[in-house]
């Protein structure tokens, strides 16, 4: 089973390869002080509430080991993911309130009305 899941991270990281390359190489020009006022520049001119404002330094570099590590497991995230646009949704397991059991979405599907998911939060 190791072996499996070991495999598919390999494929995974074969995969996204070239959008990571894109996306460091993106990351490296930014950190060019003269690209970094334009872009940013115009970025702050688009936006009217900044919280908090725009700081333009040459000490804060985007081409760090922390920001292409945070790249780069994103990347892998969104290709690992189950969801995809245009295709059937997946039928994950939920916990209704009213059982402690768990079931699957489809579950509760109807053939005469629409499933209606809410998702929220109870704090």
């Amino acid at each position: 089973m190791n072996t499996v899941k070991a495999l598919r991270n390999a494929l995974a990281c074969l995969v996204i390869l070239p959008r990571f390359l894109v996306a460091a190489f993106v990351l490296w020009c930014l950190d060019f002080l003269c690209v970094r006022r334009r872009v940013l520049i115009r970025l702050r001119d688009e936006e009217e509430d900044e919280d908090p404002p725009l700081c333009i330094s040459d000490s804060s570099r985007m081409f760090s080991w922390e920001s292409l590590k945070a790249v780069f497991h994103g990347h892998k995230l969104d290709w690992m993911k189950s969801a995809r646009l245009g295709r059937d949704a997946p039928n994950s397991a939920v916990v209704p309130l009213a059982d402690p059991t768990r079931r699957r979405v489809l579950d509760f599907a109807c053939a005469q009305r629409p499933l209606l998911l809410n998702f929220g939060s109870c704090s």
